[in-house]
């Protein structure tokens, strides 16, 4: 019976005691809990998000204007009926910050021959089809901005994507002519003018390299050729460029 009875009281004792620890845990001194440290985590270097950038372009061009100006002439105003083709090759660099905006200067050669116009009237211009021959070196400012193709993959992350960007700057131009019965442009003379672009296109991200294939539209307000023997000037010329460029990320 004494020993029944020790039982019962070793068990009352227990459960009285688990019950006080449920109630307030923390009453008893335990090192586990006055002593505890969570571990430090060091704050998240994110660093510069975009990149540095070097590119290189080539293409082929159409340039035309509405009209050519010969002021010694009358009538003065001569329409170009004709387009001139060539190429371009050109040289940048610019960073990207990440989230698809990206900025550069760019420096292109552009060559062009065969924008054309019929002289007529009275004055000292030889009468007959007179053909251009343009070297410019244009030099720009650009922004742009890259979008993702939807599932085909996000730009600066791999994949396919598309951007539009403009720029602005100045060309120096050099323009000689070609008179008619003639085949080797002379009088060669030229300006600075200002100079505007639009650009749209696709590419493919390929982590490091870049590349793409875009339109490059540049306006430049006036081309003008004072030192030959009879001036002229050609306004509002317009250059149409198809051109592939690659970047280089580092």
């Amino acid at each position: 019976m004494k020993k029944l009875v020790a039982s019962a009281a070793l068990v009352a004792a227990a459960l009285v005691s688990t019950a006080a620890m449920a109630a307030d845990p923390v009453s008893y001194d335990y090192p586990v809990y006055k002593d505890y440290v969570p571990p430090y985590v060091p704050p998240v270097d994110e660093g510069l998000k975009g990149s540095f950038y070097l590119r290189g372009s080539v293409g082929g061009n159409a340039a035309w204007a509405p009209e050519v100006n010969h002021p010694s002439q009358t009538p003065s105003l001569f329409s170009i009926d004709r387009f001139g083709w060539g190429y371009s090759a050109g040289i940048g660099a610019g960073f990207e910050t990440g989230d698809g905006l990206r900025f550069d200067v760019t420096v292109d050669h552009l060559h062009n021959d065969g924008m054309s116009t019929v002289i007529t009237g009275a004055g000292p211009v030889a009468l007959g089809r007179h053909d251009l021959h343009l070297r410019s070196t244009i030099a720009l400012a650009n922004v742009y901005y890259d979008f993702g193709l939807g599932d085909m993959g996000l730009s600066a992350a791999g994949g396919a994507f598309g951007y539009v960007g403009g720029g602005a700057g100045v060309a120096f131009n050099r323009m000689g002519n070609v008179e008619p019965g003639a085949t080797t442009a002379t009088n060669w003379g030229g300006n600075t003018s200002l100079a505007a672009a639009g650009m749209v296109g696709v590419g493919y991200d390929f982590g490091s390299i870049v590349a793409d294939l875009g339109y490059r539209g540049i306006y430049m307000n006036r081309l003008e050729n004072t030192t030959a023997p009879n001036p002229y000037s050609i306004d509002h010329a317009l250059i149409h460029e198809l051109r592939a460029t690659v970047r280089y990320r580092f």
